[in-house]
């Protein structure tokens, strides 16, 4: 008996620190994050790529789908034997039991008892089966949220990304075009001290010249907040210094673009429509539930017990070995049964109703993105052309000031046009990436 308790013993204390070292190991695993480094250079796929790896609802999605199998396999383990062990020990402090027979007493001695028993059992009905294949596809629907989310990331990395590239390409433009202002305002306040132009223009320069450097120092704010908003997306320190190695030359590929128009739709690929899908799936699934509600429960059993007595007497009454063999059968419900299986069966009709209004509604969209796509990559390429334009134009302006050719008031307007088109062609690019990423995460690319 010694030896049988202090086995049960060990076996739960072993089992108790190896529960132990899983869950602080888990808990390292998942809490762990490996510290970044000072300086990162990263490509847009390095910045995507970093932004999955770290970011803590993707991880928790992926413990999701993790869990999911964790359930599958308990609904499974469920209908498979369950062994339990159990020891008893019973002192009866040296009590005797009387037995009167024809007016005869007999004493029984109760002598303690040790009782070893083990129980094997096994049930299965049709609502347990029906239970694992509503885990498999609660798994698939993990996964798919886990792939959608991962897409939303990457979108949103990739606008981030190029957001900070956009407004330090126009805090370079506006740059160079300070460094010429400020030339001409050089230039028009040396006329001014030799009696060959009037206080007037150079005043109006340095207006031009104290505008320009509020909109790069605005530029530079901008700059930064969007960095902050790339590290947020990263999980990286405030500190980490981030360092883009594309250009948006490379990010803004018009081949790309023009591969995403012509791709077909798949609808399959949609992520919302597969998770519309498995919703089907699963309300087809619930009616099978509902149905088997009406089906029998099977259940086999096997108990060995061992007693054994320290002392004189005792009666063993109890067998060593039982099976039982259980068929349960529901008769009678008052119609609960019945109202079960009709409300999974309309929940299945909304289900299909949703996704084939759904699946109208994707086609529409999908027209609706690439035109929006072709619009912002048309406009892109407009911009662009337009900013160089009114850089030639300034340069013209610029030089002509500089002769005394052209008037203060033109090269005003040239500086405006300039800073205009710098602020349009902004736009344009953030819409043309958003609108391709939107494109992306649609057709799931």
């Amino acid at each position: 008996m010694r030896k049988i308790v202090f086995l049960i013993s060990a076996l739960v204390i072993s089992a108790t620190v190896m529960a132990e070292d899983h869950v602080m190991a888990a808990t390292k695993s998942s809490d762990g994050k490996k510290s970044a480094p000072e300086v990162m250079n990263l490509s847009l796929k390095d910045a995507q790529e970093y932004a999955v790896q770290q970011n803590r609802t993707l991880k928790n999605a992926s413990l999701a789908v993790q869990e999911a199998y964790a359930q599958r396999w308990q609904t499974i383990a469920a209908m498979l034997p369950q062994v339990d062990g159990s020891y008893s020990y019973s002192n009866y402090l040296g009590y005797s039991a009387t037995l009167s027979m024809g007016g005869l007493d007999a004493k029984i001695n109760m002598p303690n008892v040790g009782a070893l028993g083990i129980t094997a059992t096994v049930g299965i009905n049709g609502q347990g089966i029906v239970g694992a294949l509503l885990n498999n596809v609660a798994i698939k629907m993990k996964k798919i949220a886990l792939e959608k989310s991962e897409n939303e990331l990457r979108s949103s990395v990739m606008s981030a990304y190029v957001s900070v590239l956009a407004l330090q390409s126009i805090t370079g433009l506006l740059d160079s075009s300070l460094v010429n202002i400020q030339d001409l305002e050089q230039m028009t306040q040396n006329a001014v001290t030799v009696g060959a132009a009037e206080q007037t223009s150079a005043d109006q320069i340095r207006v031009r010249v104290n505008t320009l450097k509020n909109n790069i120092n605005a530029q530079k704010r901008n700059v930064e907040l969007a960095t902050n908003s790339l590290k947020v997306l990263l999980d990286v320190p405030v500190e980490t210094e981030l360092v883009l190695t594309e250009n948006m030359d490379e990010v803004l590929s018009p081949a790309r673009v023009l591969d995403l128009l012509s791709q077909n739709f798949a609808i399959e690929n949609n992520l919302n429509y597969q998770l519309l899908q498995q919703q089907v799936e699963l309300a087809k699934r619930n009616v099978h539930m509902a149905g088997w509600a009406y089906g029998p429960t099977v259940a086999l059993a096997y108990n060995y017990q061992n007693q054994k007595y320290y002392g004189e007497g005792g009666m063993r009454m109890t067998p060593p070995n039982v099976v039982q063999v259980t068929v349960k059968m529901p008769l009678w419900s008052s119609g609960k049964r019945a109202a079960g299986l009709v409300e999974k069966k309309i929940a299945l009709e909304e289900a299909k109703n949703t996704l084939s209004e759904t699946s109208d509604n994707l086609e529409i969209q999908y027209r609706q993105l690439c035109f929006d796509l072709t619009n912002a990559y048309e406009t892109y390429m407009n911009e662009k052309d337009n900013i160089e334009v009114t850089r030639r134009v300034f340069a013209s302006a610029t030089n002509k000031f500089k002769y005394g050719a052209s008037s203060n008031m033109e090269l005003t307007n040239a500086s405006n046009d300039l800073i205009n088109a710098q602020s349009t062609y902004v736009q344009a690019m953030l819409s043309l990436i958003n609108a391709q990423a939107e494109l992306e995460e649609f057709l799931n690319k």
